[in-house]
């Protein structure tokens, strides 16, 4: 049984879905590009550790028969000094670098360079099989704008927006991409092969938030909002 529910509104147009915007133009696309294989050569010496976790969509899946792990797994470069909650992501206070964040510290460097002026939950997401990511919505609270950003150091990850009353899937075709995680659906097609991508919530620096069109409700929406504003993308700072 597919879940129709779309909680996504508008505001005369300028929300759309699918949807996410881009940040290529904000990071050094150059320099993260250059990573891909000291981040592959790290996540292929993990294989075989047992206690990197398990990816779980939780309960917001469009199929309600879709596998909630679907198979990927997570390298946390931050810890919480809480039980993992979504509410507590961009509360910088509580997460500390674990020792992945030197083991992976090419990647640690550059997560330092990006548009944010503190960040808090800091992780890798890979799976050696490629499964496919169903369709899920990280959380139901409208009024939660996480401040993130999920980037890739290659393109080989297909993963997408959906819009579940069409069954349209917008591909991202960028390095990077911010996105409404409550109002639409997001997941991964299969590769087969190993794949990976990474995301960092935060706090957005004063410069970039000053440019976000945060909607006056449905703050969750604010990415869709500034997609549409600007046809997805980003100009320079």
């Amino acid at each position: 049984m597919f879940r129709r529910q779309f909680l996504g509104w508008s505001d005369g147009g300028s929300v759309k879905y699918p949807s996410y915007v881009s940040f290529d133009a904000l990071i050094d696309v150059d320099r993260l590009k250059v990573l891909d294989r000291e981040l592959r050569a790290g996540i292929e010496r993990r294989l075989n550790v047992q206690d990197d976790r398990r990816f779980y969509t939780g309960p917001f899946v469009l199929d309600d028969a879709a596998p909630l792990r679907p198979g990927s797994r997570m390298i946390y470069l931050a810890q919480s000094m809480r039980p993992d909650s979504y509410f507590d992501l961009d509360r910088t206070e509580l997460w500390a670098p674990t020792p992945a964040a030197d083991e992976f510290a090419e990647l640690t460097a550059f997560i330092a360079t990006l548009p944010f002026a503190a960040t808090g939950r800091r992780l890798i997401i890979y799976d050696p099989a490629g499964h496919a990511v169903p369709p899920h919505r990280d959380h139901d609270d409208q009024t939660v704008c996480h401040e993130f950003l999920w980037f890739r150091t290659n393109l080989e990850k297909p993963f997408f927006m959906l819009e579940p009353a069409t069954g349209e899937r917008r591909y991202v075709t960028s390095h990077s991409a911010w996105f409404d995680t409550v109002n639409q659906f997001h997941g991964a097609d299969m590769t087969g092969e190993l794949s990976f991508s990474i995301r960092v919530d935060g706090i957005f620096t004063d410069a970039l938030r000053e440019r976000i069109p945060y909607p006056p409700r449905n703050r969750a929406s604010a990415p869709a909002l500034w997609a549409g504003a600007a046809a997805g993308i980003v100009s320079p700072v």
